[in-house]
């Protein structure tokens, strides 16, 4: 049991990770991770969600939706879950740490729209319904592992930006397409991963 933990964990991270492997939350990848400040404000604040959508979106799905046969409105009760907890940490961030709040700008609201948060909600049914094993603990780590998965992207990203900022830059690679090309290769970087995950997860559970 421990073990298959373990490899959730590390699966969604390394391999699975949502922005380098699934290529989810892509925009606010390119958009939020010029600095290392801002990277790692964006990612906790998107860890957060994650972990409540999880919370809320997986017994919401199978007591609620599964028995009422109305499963196929998930998708539309998981974004409306998910903009009511987006909602409540723009809230908490304008309070509390406004200096944040004003660095996110309109990447913050834009959670509601982020396609990994509602990626990992939908994607940890897939998961149970494909295997029975599958439970709610491992949802949890899957999302918690998914959301570590988001800030080492960020701040990986973020480092290397910073570095290229000072970089001597060929002019016609300046701008986005530098930046791509960095994306694609911390990417392909993360491939080197797959052999360390898959033998956890075939030691049995």
């Amino acid at each position: 049991m421990i073990k298959s933990l373990v490899a959730v964990f590390l699966a969604a991270i390394l391999t699975e990770n949502y922005i380098l492997s699934k290529f989810l939350g892509i925009c606010p990848f390119l958009g939020v991770s010029k600095k290392i400040g801002t990277a790692v404000g964006m990612s906790v604040a998107v860890i957060a969600v994650m972990l409540i959508a999880t919370a809320v979106t997986f017994p919401l799905y199978t007591l609620v939706l599964i028995p009422l046969g109305l499963g196929y409105l998930q998708t539309i009760v998981f974004i409306l879950v998910i903009a009511a907890l987006v909602q409540l940490v723009e809230i908490v961030l304008k309070k509390y740490i406004p200096a944040l709040y004003r660095a996110l700008g309109i990447y913050l609201p834009l959670i509601t729209t982020n396609c990994a948060v509602l990626g990992i909600t939908l994607l940890v049914l897939e998961k149970s319904a494909a295997d029975a094993s599958y439970t709610f603990l491992h949802a949890m780590v899957n999302a918690l592992g998914t959301g570590v998965g988001y800030l080492v992207a960020m701040v990986l990203f973020a480092g290397i930006r910073e570095r290229l900022e000072d970089a001597d830059v060929p002019k016609s690679l300046k701008g986005l397409p530098i930046t791509l090309i960095a994306a694609a290769l911390v990417a392909l970087s993360f491939l080197g991963f797959g052999g360390i995950v898959d033998g956890l997860a075939g030691g049995g559970v």
